[in-house]
């Protein structure tokens, strides 16, 4: 059946008319004032943390439930509010989160039984965490969040970026209604109706904050890291593909563009760029541009497209984030084939288009005169965010050797970037990846603090 899109896109604009009413109109977890929003998740976080795990886990159930059955309109919501990313892909991406975003099952305890007797080291809450949410990847930062921090005994109070805002409204509102639902507490997950950087500051110096969460640019990392409380810090990154003589040239051309266009390069984990090694550029470009739709820009279309897409001082154009390559393309006055996915070409590792994080799907291959070339170039364009990075490669000891060196809380192997976050891959989904501070791919554990506890002479049985 086809689908009605402007029925669809009606639905959406009702949705989001809606979700921007007064406070006091029905939603949950969306207040004016932040303070206020602190003081709603304070007190439920009480209850939140006398929940057992079951009760926890049959909230974090309905969660997943209402993602699934809302996958579709808050796909549209999002695009629709942002302007950036491809809605079949959102999609996508709301059932990963549904499906392999970890719950209670995360959190362990280790034992040791002695002489002495024994003792137990557990996972605790934190209390109230705070969190800033990127516009990229809105609902699905939200989710990531609640369900981990949920499954750990917290509650949330989110910043989310002013683009996404009502995106992240309905969200939030959504899990509350499933908290709701199933006997649970409401503002499980808080935000205000206009996020603001005072707002953020509110939250970040709160005193019944003890831990906070960000999730996008370096700047925003930075303040929380720079606010004296414990900060995890999901930052940028600009993964690089090393493709080397080995791997298989025609597999590789499909996972890199498959990646690298994968929501409009909007994941931090997407390609964000190719080395190849000499001998195999050629090959490679040719599966990309007659068999992956990519499109081979000229240099003067490459000036013009770099001139659109950043400014003198190579900061971003907002407006081309997250953009599809015919859309990019028709900004400088080309029109595309229909089939275009992605934009590349050839150039030094300095090129802008290149260097830079972009979040668009253009895609340039460096090329390199040998493997140690080839890692030299990766590292030197990963620029130490030490996030995320791909290889190509049948050579196990190379694959080893560019491992070691990247040394990035990410590595995909023979495959898209994707994989990574379980589509297409084993392992669990997030969107909240802390390269920066350590914790790597977070979960439920990674908002939790360990507490040990010692029972001295008893309760061993041997």
């Amino acid at each position: 059946m086809a689908v009605d899109e402007s029925m669809v896109r009606n639905i959406v604009q009702d949705i989001v008319a809606k979700m921007t009413l007064k406070e006091g109109s029905g939603r949950h977890g969306i207040f004016d004032d932040m303070n206020d929003a602190i003081e709603a998740a304070k007190a439920s976080e009480k209850i939140v943390k006398t929940l057992s795990l079951d009760a926890r886990e049959k909230i974090i159930s309905r969660i997943r439930q209402k993602i699934h059955e809302n996958a579709e309109l808050m796909a549209r919501m999002a695009v629709e509010e942002t302007g950036m990313g491809n809605v079949g892909h959102k999609i996508l991406k709301n059932h990963l989160c549904a499906d392999k975003i970890p719950g209670t099952e995360d959190i362990k305890t280790l034992a040791w039984s002695g002489d002495r007797g024994l003792t137990l080291e557990e996972m605790g809450p934190f209390g109230v965490i705070g969190a800033i949410t990127p516009c990229t990847n809105p609902q699905e930062t939200i989710f990531s969040n609640t369900i981990g921090m949920l499954a750990a005994g917290n509650t949330v109070v989110f910043n989310p970026h002013p683009q996404a805002v009502n995106t992240t409204i309905f969200a939030i509102n959504m899990c509350n209604e499933a908290s709701l639902e199933v006997g649970g507490p409401d503002n499980i997950c808080v935000t205000v109706t206009k996020p603001t950087m005072q707002t953020s500051a509110i939250m970040m110096k709160h005193p019944d904050i003890p831990l906070l969460v960000a999730t996008g640019g370096p700047g925003v990392v930075t303040a929380v890291l720079s606010s004296g409380k414990r900060g995890i810090g999901a930052g940028a990154g600009n993964p690089p593909a090393l493709v080397d003589e080995t791997a298989d040239i025609r597999k590789a051309a499909e996972d890199i563009v498959n990646g690298c266009t994968f929501d409009n390069n909007l994941p931090c984990i997407a390609e964000k760029e190719i080395v190849a090694i000499d001998s195999v550029v050629d090959e490679l470009l040719h599966y990309m541009t007659t068999e992956q739709g990519c499109y081979h820009a000229s240099k003067e279309e490459l000036d013009k497209l770099a001139a659109t897409v950043m400014d003198e001082k190579g900061r971003l154009n907002r407006k081309c984030v997250g953009r599809d390559a015919k859309t990019l393309l028709a900004m400088i006055g080309v029109t595309a084939p229909e089939e275009t996915r992605c934009i590349t070409f050839v150039a030094e590792k300095e090129h802008p288009l290149i260097a830079e994080e972009l979040m668009m799907p253009i895609l340039g291959i460096v090329p390199a005169k040998d493997f140690e070339d080839a890692v030299e170039k990766c590292v030197w364009l990963e620029h130490g965010n030490r996030h995320s990075a791909h290889i190509h490669s049948h050579d196990v000891t190379r694959i080893t050797r560019y491992a070691k060196a990247m040394d990035t809380a990410i590595l995909v192997k023979n495959g898209p970037s994707y994989a990574a976050l379980g589509f297409g891959g084993e392992g669990y989904c997030t969107f909240t990846i802390a390269s920066r501070t350590g914790e790597g791919l977070t979960s439920a554990k990674s908002f939790t603090k360990k507490r040990r506890c010692v029972m001295v002479d008893s309760l061993c049985i041997r």
